[in-house]
């Protein structure tokens, strides 16, 4: 039970600082694992950035941030995954609207602790490539000095590599969220999964920023 418990904060809290800070113990770094500094050097440029710290600045620094967030996530893919089977089911516009809600949920709960970091360190320690696949393996360094696996799971599409799961400790983020959505789904209905996800959506919008 300590161990989930663990588990469950690393996934709350140290996900959305994989991509904040960067060290990387091997030069010969490839294309994916490059793509994901590169989105960890806007990160921390746009929260680093004095003409966005202000208060009346946290709706144009959340934008910016989501619009890094939007480049090097594939969202689709993520909630497609995460719905698995019932995925086929739904309809384009259902698929649309699904997409939109999960990614800006998403967004949401981390937002706050991103804006919140406090100079975790990341090593990048292994690159894998299957095709149009790869696995980016990495470990968090808290700042008590206690490492965390962490490995992103990315496709290619077209010329760019886009994230479509993140592995904390073995624990898969669309695992997690599958095995909840299913309960729902099974339990109760489709229309019902989409109004507990828009009321988390809107109780996640009322949360202020922990920088502010």
């Amino acid at each position: 039970m300590k161990r989930y418990r663990t588990i469950r904060y690393f996934l709350g809290a140290l996900l959305p600082l994989t991509l904040l800070l960067w060290y990387s113990p091997f030069a010969r770094a490839g294309e994916p694992t490059n793509l994901l500094k590169q989105s960890t050097d806007k990160i921390l440029e746009t929260l680093k950035d004095p003409k966005l710290k202000a208060k009346s600045k946290t709706a144009e620094r959340r934008r910016l941030l989501r619009k890094i967030a939007d480049d090097r996530f594939d969202w689709e893919e993520l909630a497609k995954r995460s719905l698995a089977l019932h995925w086929a089911e739904r309809t384009p516009e259902e698929k649309r609207e699904f997409v939109s809600i999960f990614s800006d949920l998403l967004d949401r709960s981390y937002m706050g602790k991103i804006e919140g970091y406090k100079n975790e360190k990341i090593l990048y320690v292994k690159e894998s490539i299957e095709g149009d696949y790869a696995t980016v393996e990495s470990k968090v360094i808290t700042q008590r000095e206690v490492e965390v696996p962490i490995d992103y799971r990315l496709r290619k599409k077209g010329s760019d590599w886009l994230i479509f799961d993140v592995s904390i400790e073995g624990v898969s983020l669309v695992n997690n969220y599958r095995v909840q959505f299913n309960k729902i789904l099974l339990s109760s209905s489709y229309p019902e999964l989409v109004k507990k996800l828009k009321l988390k959506q809107a109780q996640e919008a009322d949360v202020p920023s922990t920088s502010d």
